[in-house]
């Protein structure tokens, strides 16, 4: 009888296992020491919450195969749950009665379906909808669909990319005084007695430039406030240095306020589902989230989002 020695095969699934890890070793130590920020190291980075639900997998199969590996996987998963639970947690609190209810889409270069973005703004009550990517034709079909008759006030930039539509009057109008690759629009709206500072934003994305995608989320640090609701496709997770750093600058995430950790808006009408969250509704302190939610419109490669605030 013949005995096979399995020894150098049970090193080879040992030494498969830590090979497997070492990226996400690597993932996890750019995530706690943010050395992701304005460089290619983001593009990993958009799918942090990915990588840890595929860490506790492996930590679960190495256990049951009992691979040393387990260990390193099994802690690996830890300290990837310890960054993302408290976006699963409502951060609670009172609200007000006096409530905005805004809208982002961004609307692939004019792209979506009017009619359907239209119908939806009505269904959804809103008061303020930001728009990216919309040129003059997309300003036109939004128009023919009856866009005016909802949200009569706009502050419309088209020769930019990003315009904003609202029910209630507009005022103080024009481009954020950031040196940001577009322009970003700015407009503000009186609501419960208070000036509300509506940005419209859209960032480069960080496979065309990291670098410069990375000076757009810092210039729009500028304009946090108490009163400031920024809303648009930040081409940012959570998870981005330069998404947090934006965040620190004041600025409230309304999905992971309200414990709403994982609402993939991209890419949207594809063969896969949304895999990562680039849409945001971020606030001030002098709000509050009360709800948020996620919609999808044909045309369009991103998830509209759709949040309800309240002035505090």
């Amino acid at each position: 009888m013949t005995v096979v020695d399995v020894r150098p095969r049970r090193r080879v699934v040992a030494w498969l296992g830590w090979a497997v890890l070492a990226p996400v070793v690597g993932l996890v130590l750019v995530r706690l020491a943010g050395l992701d920020d304005g460089n290619v190291l983001a593009l990993p980075m958009a799918g942090f919450p990915l990588v840890a639900a595929g860490t506790v997998l492996l930590a679960v199969v190495f256990g049951v195969v009992r691979m040393k590996a387990a260990w390193l996987a099994a802690g690996l998963a830890v300290v990837q749950l310890a960054v993302l639970v408290p976006r699963f947690v409502p951060d609670g609190g009172e609200v007000g009665a006096v409530r905005l209810r805004v809208g982002t889409i961004n609307a692939l270069a004019g792209r979506v379906d009017a009619a359907a973005l239209v119908e939806l703004v009505r269904a959804e009550r809103l008061d303020v909808l930001a728009v990216q990517e919309l040129p003059g034709a997309g300003v036109r079909s939004l128009a023919a669909a009856g866009i005016d008759e909802v949200l009569p006030y706009q502050e419309l930039h088209p020769e930019q990319d990003t315009s904003i539509y609202s029910r209630l009057p507009l005022h103080g109008g024009g481009l954020l005084a950031a040196p940001t690759t577009w322009g970003q629009t700015v407009a503000k709206v009186e609501v419960g007695g208070r000036a509300i500072r509506l940005v419209g934003v859209h960032t480069l994305y960080p496979l065309g430039d990291a670098e410069k995608w990375g000076r757009d989320l810092a210039a729009l640090r500028v304009a946090a406030g108490p009163d400031v609701v920024m809303l648009g496709d930040f081409n940012a997770t959570l998870d981005h240095a330069s998404m947090r750093g934006l965040l620190a600058a004041g600025l409230v995430d309304t999905h992971a306020e309200l414990g709403r950790g994982w609402a993939p808006t991209w890419p949207s009408g594809w063969w896969v589902p949304p895999l990562m969250q680039l849409d945001h509704v971020l606030h001030g302190a002098g709000l509050r989230g009360v709800s948020v939610g996620e919609h999808t419109l044909g045309g369009s490669d991103h998830r509209m989002v759709v949040a309800e605030l309240a002035l505090v």
